[in-house]
């Protein structure tokens, strides 16, 4: 019989390298959609002869997508917990045709028309995750539902044609930027900064946490490889807007919401709820997570989200038509999976939407540049679509 001292029982065990290896993997999958990314903007560049990322191109690509963004945000939470949303484009457009409406029937203020815009797309959100939640209709049915009854709404109210004539702060949501100080803009430079250093000390912070729980943590060259990459991923993309027109407002929207959320996601209650609902309901229910509520506030998220994209968009386009928001949830729900999210629910990140995101929108861009037909660009989105979920079945099955 072997006996332990009490030096040794309090010694570290030695490092496995089966599961270092595997750690270390586990890294370099994480990192596989943001390195798609650099390689689609790299690949562009070259072929567009560097006019993707000319300071303009750059501005409107992040104030055409940024719809795609918001709702892509709201949808990767639908998805996590194991449910789809299929009406979101048509929420825009009863979102958008409300606010619209509002500003030049109704005589309310601009930034009234913004809040009665949300609350509408809320008591949508509400109503649809009533019906999922509480009564039990699977949310595909529901929100299939959901997109022809609100389409049809749309008609209703837009049906004089297109609402135009909007207020000029209201317009400046989706196409106007902060205040400069010249070219190049020191605020946006300003902001720059002040974004690389906050995440810097996030980073940090998290490593810092890791370490005094006894986790495991990344290894040290490819964590300061990740910050020293988003460092001059945000330097050069404020400098690009500081030699264009300053920094979008949409862009301030976007980084707020993608804090926001990613906190909700990660460091709350409800946001492990809604992990733990899709990775696995019954012991989710079991464990005394309330999956009813969880479901029925996932809901009320989506639709606020996909008011505020309905009040981003029709601010971009400077009006309100009835065919707005077509096809928008399911570039939504592509940017999801391209991010990394599970067709079977459990899986998926703010920051992995955002950047799945921003794929979709950097091949738009491109292609666009080169004049590709659109056909065409249907079909090269479709692949990038499939590829990326095949990728993701693959390596869920190679990590088993």
């Amino acid at each position: 019989m072997t006996t332990t001292t009490p030096e040794q029982a309090k010694a570290p065990l030695p490092p496995n390298p089966k599961t270092s290896k595997r750690r270390i993997r586990v890294d370099l999958r994480q990192y596989g959609i943001l390195a798609a990314l650099v390689v689609i903007i790299v690949l562009f560049q070259i072929l567009t002869e560097g006019r993707l990322l000319y300071p303009g191109n750059v501005s409107n690509l992040i104030q055409q997508n940024a719809y795609v963004l918001i709702l892509a945000i709201g949808m990767v939470m639908v998805i996590i917990a194991g449910h789809i949303d299929l009406s979101v484009g048509s929420v825009v457009a009863v979102v958008g045709g409300v606010a619209a409406l509002s500003m030049n029937d109704w005589g309310l203020p601009w930034w009234g028309a913004v809040v009665l815009a949300l609350a509408v797309g809320a008591l949508i959100g509400a109503w649809q995750g009533f019906w999922v939640a509480f009564v039990g209709i699977p949310a595909f049915i529901v929100t299939l539902a959901g997109m022809l009854i609100f389409r049809g709404v749309a008609l209703v109210l837009l049906s004089g044609g297109t609402v135009s004539g909007l207020p000029r702060p209201y317009i400046a949501i989706g196409s106007g930027t902060l205040p400069t100080t010249g070219t190049p803009d020191l605020i946006t430079l300003g902001i720059g900064a002040v974004a690389s250093i906050a995440v810097i000390a996030q980073q940090l912070k998290s490593r810092r946490d890791l370490q005094r729980l006894g986790l495991p943590r990344e290894q040290a060259p490819s964590f300061w490889f990740k910050i020293g990459v988003a460092v001059v991923a945000i330097m050069y993309l404020c400098y690009l807007l500081a030699y264009n027109r300053g920094t979008p407002i949409i862009l301030i929207i976007l980084a707020v919401l993608v804090l926001a959320y990613s906190f909700l996601l990660t460091r709350t209650v409800f946001g492990r709820h809604i992990y733990a609902m899709g990775g696995n309901l019954n012991a989710a229910m079991m464990s005394g997570v309330k999956t009813q509520w969880v479901n029925f506030f996932i809901f009320v998220n989506m639709g606020f989200l996909a008011g505020l994209a309905g009040v981003v968009s029709t601010a971009r386009a400077g009006g309100a038509v009835a065919s707005a928001g077509g096809g928008y949830e399911l570039d939504a729900i592509a940017a999801v999976f391209i991010g990394g999210a599970s067709v079977q629910g459990g899986v998926g990140t703010v920051i992995g939407a955002v950047i799945g995101g921003l794929v979709m929108g950097v091949l738009n861009q491109g292609l666009s540049i080169l004049s590709v037909d659109a056909a065409w660009q249907q079909i090269i989105k479709g692949l990038v679509l499939l590829l990326a979920v095949a990728f993701g079945f693959s390596r869920r099955k190679s990590a088993r």
